[in-house]
Protein backbone atom coordinates (compact mmCIF):
# COMPACT_ATOMS: atom_id res chain seq x y z
CA UNK A 1 0.00 0.00 0.00
CA UNK A 2 1.36 3.69 -1.14
CA UNK A 3 2.35 6.38 1.65
CA UNK A 4 -1.01 8.30 0.05
CA UNK A 5 -3.29 5.70 0.85
CA UNK A 6 -2.52 5.11 3.91
CA UNK A 7 -2.20 8.60 5.07
CA UNK A 8 -6.09 9.21 3.55
CA UNK A 9 -6.75 6.26 5.60
CA UNK A 10 -5.28 7.34 8.87
CA UNK A 11 -7.13 10.85 7.85
CA UNK A 12 -10.49 8.88 7.27
CA UNK A 13 -10.34 6.63 10.27
CA UNK A 14 -8.70 7.91 12.87
CA UNK A 15 -8.81 12.01 13.29
CA UNK A 16 -7.89 14.64 10.92
CA UNK A 17 -4.57 15.88 10.64
CA UNK A 18 -3.28 12.06 11.77
CA UNK A 19 -2.39 11.21 8.08
CA UNK A 20 0.06 14.12 7.84
CA UNK A 21 1.28 13.18 11.23
CA UNK A 22 2.00 10.04 9.67
CA UNK A 23 3.70 11.93 6.83
CA UNK A 24 5.60 13.71 8.92
CA UNK A 25 3.92 16.93 7.94
CA UNK A 26 3.61 18.83 11.25
CA UNK A 27 2.12 21.77 11.10
CA UNK A 28 -0.62 20.38 8.41
CA UNK A 29 -1.63 18.21 11.19
CA UNK A 30 -1.56 20.52 14.36
CA UNK A 31 -3.91 23.11 12.03
CA UNK A 32 -6.50 20.52 10.51
CA UNK A 33 -6.43 18.54 14.38
CA UNK A 34 -6.90 21.60 15.82
CA UNK A 35 -9.69 23.00 13.78
CA UNK A 36 -11.19 19.83 14.14
CA UNK A 37 -10.95 19.23 18.01
CA UNK A 38 -12.36 22.40 18.54
CA UNK A 39 -15.36 21.90 16.35
CA UNK A 40 -16.06 18.66 17.43
CA UNK A 41 -15.62 20.71 21.43
CA UNK A 42 -18.48 22.62 19.87
CA UNK A 43 -20.56 20.01 18.88
CA UNK A 44 -20.31 17.60 21.91
CA UNK A 45 -20.95 20.72 24.07
CA UNK A 46 -24.42 22.26 22.61
CA UNK A 47 -25.83 18.58 22.55
CA UNK A 48 -24.83 17.64 25.96
CA UNK A 49 -26.26 21.01 27.30
CA UNK A 50 -29.56 19.81 25.35
CA UNK A 51 -29.42 16.57 26.87
CA UNK A 52 -28.91 18.01 30.17
CA UNK A 53 -31.65 20.41 29.93
CA UNK A 54 -34.34 17.68 28.67
CA UNK A 55 -33.36 15.68 31.08
CA UNK A 56 -33.85 18.24 33.57
CA UNK A 57 -37.05 18.76 32.56
CA UNK A 58 -38.16 15.12 32.13
CA UNK A 59 -36.92 15.24 36.22
CA UNK A 60 -39.00 18.03 37.04
CA UNK A 61 -41.95 16.59 35.64
CA UNK A 62 -42.12 13.85 38.10
CA UNK A 63 -43.90 10.31 37.28
CA UNK A 64 -43.67 7.75 34.36
CA UNK A 65 -41.30 8.55 31.96
CA UNK A 66 -42.15 7.39 28.26
CA UNK A 67 -41.23 7.60 25.19
CA UNK A 68 -44.51 10.36 24.52
CA UNK A 69 -42.79 12.32 27.30
CA UNK A 70 -38.90 12.80 26.29
CA UNK A 71 -40.82 12.88 22.75
CA UNK A 72 -43.01 16.08 23.74
CA UNK A 73 -39.79 17.87 25.86
CA UNK A 74 -37.71 16.92 23.00
CA UNK A 75 -39.74 18.71 20.44
CA UNK A 76 -40.49 21.79 22.66
CA UNK A 77 -36.93 22.72 22.25
CA UNK A 78 -37.42 25.85 19.98
CA UNK A 79 -34.52 26.11 17.39
CA UNK A 80 -32.50 28.88 17.86
CA UNK A 81 -28.94 30.03 17.62
CA UNK A 82 -27.80 26.90 19.66
CA UNK A 83 -28.86 25.35 16.91
CA UNK A 84 -27.28 27.18 14.19
CA UNK A 85 -24.02 27.42 16.19
CA UNK A 86 -23.97 23.16 16.21
CA UNK A 87 -24.91 23.32 12.23
CA UNK A 88 -21.82 25.54 11.80
CA UNK A 89 -19.69 23.60 13.91
CA UNK A 90 -20.32 19.97 12.34
CA UNK A 91 -20.05 21.62 8.96
CA UNK A 92 -16.76 22.69 10.09
CA UNK A 93 -15.77 19.65 11.36
CA UNK A 94 -17.01 17.59 8.36
CA UNK A 95 -14.71 19.90 6.16
CA UNK A 96 -12.06 19.53 8.25
CA UNK A 97 -12.29 15.55 7.74
CA UNK A 98 -12.88 16.12 4.28
CA UNK A 99 -10.20 17.99 3.38
CA UNK A 100 -7.42 16.34 5.96
CA UNK A 101 -8.11 13.12 3.59
CA UNK A 102 -7.79 15.05 0.61
CA UNK A 103 -4.60 16.76 1.45
CA UNK A 104 -2.74 13.80 3.07
CA UNK A 105 -3.36 11.78 -0.13
CA UNK A 106 -2.61 14.78 -1.97
CA UNK A 107 0.70 15.13 0.03
CA UNK A 108 1.46 10.99 0.37
CA UNK A 109 1.45 11.33 -3.34
CA UNK A 110 3.90 13.72 -4.51
CA UNK A 111 6.23 11.81 -1.64
CA UNK A 112 5.82 8.56 -3.19
CA UNK A 113 6.62 10.41 -6.90
CA UNK A 114 9.81 11.18 -5.02
CA UNK A 115 10.70 8.41 -3.29
CA UNK A 116 10.10 6.75 -7.22
CA UNK A 117 11.82 9.26 -8.46
CA UNK A 118 15.14 8.81 -6.00
CA UNK A 119 14.52 11.55 -4.23
CA UNK A 120 13.61 11.20 -0.37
Amino acid sequence: MTKAMKAALISAFVFPGFGHLFLKKHVSCIVLAGIAFASLYMVLSELLESALGIAGEIQAGGGQIDMGAITNFVSKQAPGAEVQGLSVASTVLGMAWFIGIVDAYRVGRQQDKEKARGGK
